[in-house]
């Protein structure tokens, strides 16, 4: 088991369970996942509540959302190590189950469950506040609430000029692990940018980023 998981189960069967994917067989981490995702929302929402006394539900809701989503949990469950522990069925192990994000996402919240139940709330918050704990600190609550892409969509119309192509310009690693690299070409300013993420989605917001950066750096 992944040895960076911080917390000293009593019952390490179900860790053994939080672990188990369902191509493995019936004992697997779907019910912990599905507890696991309530504490998850409830333990980020009272961290955020305390972080910011004076916010509006309405960024408070924004806020969560950025921090528990597949992604992010993805990346927790990467810092863990938890993809040389998971429990997989043979084709999913041959097809790189391990490594998928959705699958690695999903195992982090049954963990989440399985500390929850194998000692309580307070142990479950301390450890999902202290895989957040960095995330939570580089919150900007005044940051923009738009998404990049609509941001520079929006700041384009505004200004009549034609609005951003996307290209994928490079799709990188295995079916299981792929990585999209993809343009954002302007024309008016004319600039080009590029990104890079898991899907093309992430990849075509992380292009608008950095076209928005390129054109906070303007005159």
């Amino acid at each position: 088991m992944s040895r960076a998981i911080q917390h000293p189960f009593s019952d390490r069967s179900l860790l053994a369970r939080a672990l188990t994917h369902r191509s493995y067989g019936a004992d697997n981490n779907e019910r912990l996942e599905f507890l696991g995702d309530s504490v998850l929302n409830c333990v980020v929402a009272q961290a955020l509540l305390d972080r910011f006394p004076r916010a509006a539900e309405g960024e408070l809701s924004r806020l969560r959302a950025n921090l528990v989503n597949q992604q992010a949990l993805f990346e927790v469950a990467l810092e863990l190590d938890l993809g040389t522990s998971l429990r997989l069925g043979e084709g999913e192990a041959r097809t790189g189950g391990h490594r998928r994000p959705s699958i690695l996402a999903d195992a982090f919240e049954a963990v989440v469950g399985a500390v929850f139940l194998d000692a309580g709330y307070d142990a479950a918050s301390a450890f999902v506040v202290a895989n957040f704990d960095s995330r939570l600190g580089a919150i900007d609550i005044h940051a923009p609430a738009k998404d990049p892409k609509t941001r520079l969509q929006e700041w384009l119309q505004a200004r009549r000029h034609p609005l951003p192509r996307y290209a994928v310009v490079e799709i990188s690693g295995e079916a299981h692990a792929q990585r999209f690299e993809v343009e954002c070409t302007i024309e008016a300013p004319a600039l080009r940018s590029r990104g890079s993420g898991t899907s093309r989605r992430t990849a075509e917001q992380s292009a608008a980023e950095a076209a928005w950066r390129q054109l906070a750096e303007r005159p």
